[in-house]
């Protein structure tokens, strides 16, 4: 009889044991450079690191309003994917290192009211509809730093004139290091706003660096985006039938914009760095609309302006934005965005 030795057994546990299980799939957004649509801009390459969301920490799928809301408290690194519909009776409270991202092609749905990011960092929201919010902001990013928001679709309606709803994606108070890329916004008067009050100079100034790129303006009324005090390159984006304002540099903000198209009637100004906001962007005190003072703009690669106005009033000294970025040719920007903009695209 063959003795078998400690070794030897030891040897054919190893050999016929079961391996160890697989850890999830990490779902997309954690990657920069193996995916279809990496992060791209300033939410990437910053002082402060990249973007990472909850990359670090758990998975958790949740299906409730109250699910999600604990979910998204607290700074633990956390992947939250949303699966279904959620009718926010207050707006979410999202903490620091989250990963939002909603489940599918119709994703996860956001409404009645919206998101919060207040004094956080890290933090990526993709595949989400946020629509038809009556309590303030679709996103609001206030005082926060290194967040990415993409491949959303923010929604609303034309009908109840501008003040009923309020922005898109509005970010204010010194928020900085943030990317905006593969959105659909549409029908909606007010999109996004950067840096909300001309009397804030000491405390936006020398923030608020935020990329644009890739997201398709539909039937709008202004801010695609409205800027002020801050710096905000605005690339690849598609415009069709923008009513008023549309890429609008005031109050001493900085620009940098190219590469960009504008189709459909578009029946006011594809960029200004006038300082006048006309009334359908904020509620004014004269029927002319309220006086700031002007931005600047630079042009970068050549725009599309299509049938829209541009009126450039002052040029600026933002001309390198310091990051990696690949512009799409100005003929294929129209198709490339509106197959890949919005949900269910990535």
């Amino acid at each position: 009889m063959r003795l078998i030795t400690p070794v030897l057994l030891s040897l054919l546990s190893l050999t016929f044991a079961s391996p160890p299980p697989r850890p999830p799939p990490r779902p997309p957004g954690h990657g920069h450079g193996k995916e279809k649509y990496p992060l791209v801009g300033y939410g990437l390459e910053n002082p402060l690191g990249p973007t990472t969301g909850g990359a670090d920490g758990p998975i958790v799928t949740v299906c409730t309003v109250e699910a999600l809301q604990s979910a998204v408290a607290g700074t633990e690194p956390r992947t939250v994917l949303l699966d279904g519909s959620f009718e926010l009776p207050e707006p979410l409270q999202v903490g620091s290192n989250k990963s939002l991202l909603g489940v599918g092609r119709s994703g996860g749905r956001i409404t009645k009211n919206g998101i919060s990011i207040l004094n956080g960092t890290n933090v990526i929201l993709r595949n989400l509809y946020v629509g038809f919010i009556e309590g303030g902001d679709g996103l609001a990013i206030q005082g926060s730093t290194r967040v990415w928001v993409d491949h959303n679709e923010f929604e609303s309606d034309m009908d109840h004139g501008p003040d009923y709803y309020d922005g898109q994606v509005d970010i204010v108070r010194a928020s900085d290091w943030i990317t905006v890329s593969w959105n659909y916004f549409h029908d909606h008067w007010k999109s996004s706003l950067v840096g909300n009050s001309d009397a804030l100079r000491d405390v936006d100034f020398g923030h608020l660096h935020i990329t644009y790129h890739h997201n398709h303006w539909k039937n709008s009324g202004t801010r695609g985006p409205a800027g002020r005090f801050g710096h905000q390159h605005i690339y690849n984006n598609l415009y069709t039938s923008f009513r008023y304002q549309a890429i609008h540099s005031r109050s001493d903000n900085q620009m940098l914009v190219e590469g960009n198209v504008f189709r459909g009637p578009n029946t006011g100004e594809a960029l200004s760095t006038y300082g006048l906001v006309v009334p359908a962007d904020s509620p004014n005190t004269s029927p002319d609309g309220d006086f700031e003072i002007d931005g600047f703009v630079n042009l970068g690669a050549r725009n599309d302006w299509g049938p829209a106005t541009v009126n450039i009033t002052q040029v600026g000294n933002f001309t390198e934005t310091g990051y990696r970025y690949e512009l799409t040719p100005l003929w294929k920007v129209g198709r490339e965005v509106e197959r890949g903009a919005g949900l269910g695209r990535i």
